[in-house]
This record gives C-alpha cells, sequence and structure tokens, in this order.
C-alpha cells in the first residue's frame, strides 16, 4: 500500500508499472517518496516563514499545507513529463527549464529552514538593528525638541545673568558707602555725612530693584523650567509610542535581511542539500537508463499516436472521397431537363411572389 502511494507520488501510470518488474517498481516508488517528503519539507518551511508574517499557527498551518501541495504537484508534474528516449542530449533540453523551476524551488523552500536553524544568530543581529534604530530614533525626535529647550536654557542663564549682574553693582554701592563711612574713599572725611547719606540711598534703591528683580525672575525662571519638563515629558512620551514599532521589526523581511548579514557558507550549503533533494528525481530520471516502464509506456504511446494518425487519415480520405462523388453527380445534373424545368418553374414562382410584395408595399405609400 506504502510503495502503491509513493508510485502515484511519482507520476508514474501505475496500470503499466503493475506489468514491470519489483526493481522497476521499487525504482518509481523511490522517486515518488522523494517527491513526497520534499513536499513535506516546503510545507514545514513555508509554515515556519508565514509564522513569522501571521503570528498565527492556525493561519501559517493553513497557508503551509497549500503551499505544500503546490510544491507537490510540481514536483509530480516535473518527474512525470520527463521522458526517457534514446538520446541523452534531447532528455536534457527537455529537463532544463524543469531543472531551473526545481531550482527556484529549492530556493523558497531553503530560505524559511535557514532562518529557523540560525534563529539565535539572525536574533542577535535583530537586536543590534533595533539597538541602533532606537539610538537613530531618539536622535531624530530629539532633534524637534533640542532647539526649543536650549533655547529655554538659555532664556534662564540670561536671567540669572541680570540677577547677578544687579547684585554686582549693588555690593559696587555697598562697598562705596562703607568706604566713605570710613572716611578711606569719596571725600575722606570720617563720619556718616551728607555724601554718606547719598550714597547709602542710591545702595539701598539698588539693594530694592535687586530683591524685585530676584522675585521676577524667578517666577520667569520657573515657568521657563515647568515647560522644559513638558517638552522633556513630551519626548520621553514620543519615544515610548515609537518604541513598540522598533520592537516590532523582526518580520520575514527584516529577518531575511539578517539572515544575509551571517556568512554565506552556511547558508549556501544547506541552499545546495535542499536543491540536492530537489533536483534528485530529476536528476534520477535523467541518469537511469531506459527501463521497460519506458519501453512499455512509449509502445503505449506509439500504439496511440499511430492509431490517431490512421483515424485522421482514414477521415481526410472519407472527405476527398466524398467530394469527388458529389462533385461527380452535380456534373450528371446538369444534362437532367426534368430537373432544370422543376427548377425554372420555382424561379418563376419566386419572382412573381417578390413582384407582387413590392407592389403591395408601393401601393400602401402612395395612401
Amino acid at each position: 500500500m506504502l510503495q502503491d502511494f509513493f508510485i502515484l507520488c511519482s507520476g508514474a501510470d501505475s496500470k503499466i508499472l503493475k506489468t514491470c518488474s519489483k526493481g522497476e517498481q521499487n525504482k518509481y516508488a523511490g522517486i515518488g517518496a522523494t517527491v513526497f517528503f520534499t513536499a513535506i519539507m516546503a510545507f514545514i518551511a513555508s509554515s515556519y516563514a508565514l509564522y513569522t508574517v501571521f503570528d498565527s499557527i492556525y493561519a501559517a498551518a493553513f497557508f503551509g499545507f497549500i503551499w505544500g501541495l503546490l510544491i507537490f504537484n510540481l514536483d509530480r508534474f516535473i518527474v512525470s513529463t520527463i521522458k526517457k528516449r534514446d538520446n541523452f542530449g534531447q532528455e536534457l533540453v527537455q529537463a532544463t527549464p524543469r531543472i531551473l523551476l526545481a531550482v527556484i524551488i529549492a530556493v523558497v523552500i531553503s530560505k524559511p529552514l535557514e532562518m529557523k536553524i540560525f534563529e539565535k544568530e539572525i536574533n542577535q543581529v535583530l537586536l543590534e538593528q533595533k539597538n541602533e534604530l532606537t539610538l537613530a530614533n531618539k536622535e531624530q525626535l530629539a532633534l524637534q525638541y533640542t532647539p526649543t529647550v536650549e533655547q529655554l536654557h538659555q532664556d534662564i542663564i540670561s536671567l540669572k545673568s541680570e540677577i547677578t549682574n544687579k547684585e554686582m553693582e549693588t555690593n559696587a554701592l555697598y562697598d562705596i558707602y562703607i568706604s566713605e563711612a570710613e572716611g578711606t574713599a569719596g571725600t575722606k572725611l570720617l563720619g556718616k555725612g551728607p555724601v554718606y547719606a547719598e550714597k547709602r540711598e542710591k545702595h539701598d534703591a539698588a539693594l530694592a530693584e535687586l530683591q524685585a528683580l530676584k522675585t521676577t525672575n524667578a517666577e520667569k525662571i520657573a515657568g521657563i523650567e515647568s515647560q522644559i519638563a513638558l517638552l522633556n515629558t513630551e519626548y520621553a512620551e514620543v519615544v515610548k509610542n515609537s518604541q513598540p514599532i522598533i520592537d516590532g521589526f523582526d518580520g520575514l523581511m527584516a529577518r531575511i535581511t539578517a539572515l544575509g548579514e551571517l556568512p554565506w557558507f552556511p547558508s549556501f550549503f544547506i541552499f545546495l542539500l535542499f536543491l540536492a533533494i530537489e533536483t534528485s528525481p530529476i536528476i534520477a530520471k535523467l541518469l537511469a537508463p531506459k527501463g521497460e516502464y519506458d519501453i512499455k509506456l512509449e509502445e503505449e504511446e506509439s500504439i496511440l499516436s499511430s492509431w490517431v494518425a490512421q483515424k485522421v487519415a482514414q477521415r481526410k480520405l472519407i472527405v476527398s472521397t466524398d467530394g469527388e462523388i458529389n462533385q461527380k453527380i452535380y456534373e450528371d445534373l446538369k444534362g437532367e431537363e426534368e430537373l432544370y424545368g422543376y427548377k425554372k418553374k420555382k424561379a418563376e414562382e419566386l419572382l412573381r411572389l417578390q413582384a407582387n410584395s413590392f407592389h403591395n408595399i408601393q401601393v400602401k405609400g402612395l395612401k
């Protein structure tokens, strides 16, 4: 039963193959087994690849099963359409398009399995790429906020500088009126005279202005710091909202790209393995000598071809003969006076009817 199933997978005519030797049946059962297990590998590979797309095992298994059936049908078609002939060059030409198709199928099958085999290495590459994307994303988003924040910091520095300058001015006035009281500068008279009072008044006015400036600028600085905090919060929120997009950067295309970052040598040999599996039924058919099944199949096709050619020739002969007979019959009828008189009578009746009909139409048009 298992052998019958694999023979079915090989695309061979089971009716003809049952009349062949056991060795011939085993050969085609082996070819069918290769076709079957290639389809199984295609199902596994495509299911994994589609799982990375859909994130659903049921959807991936369903579409993977469809893909496996497609590969099975293609391989079965490829193998069944290669027929052994006495000319190897003709067979090779016949098989070349099918080999190219097998190469394409091997690439499609091998890539998802390569991604599964090198999954840990691919994850490491993706992690590095995600980190780079995270840093680049933060830098790009910072460009929208940094100029504004820096300007606000400059405003704070400017406000603090105003206070510092006013403090320096107030301290200078303090030193002046103290020096006047001590008699070390100004009038150089010891004691608190009119000049001292005048200078003390200037200092007190500057001190009052300093206190007012500190209060005003402190309020301004607090408002600017609130703006900076708000911008920093907004920046952090934008970075947080964009991070899931970067975290989701592990789809099929991203994994294929990451696989391309790894050394090509292991991937190349995995591809060669699947290429050997995929092309093995075709190569086996090409290299195998012409067997009993091929001879019987060629005989069946020859019988059918001969029968079709015979039927076509017979139909052509019937048509040709019938044409000649009809030609002769009509030639003989040309001399029949009775037939001539009958056709003449019918023609006269037809002309009368046409004349009457034309007359009636004309009369109706005049009324």
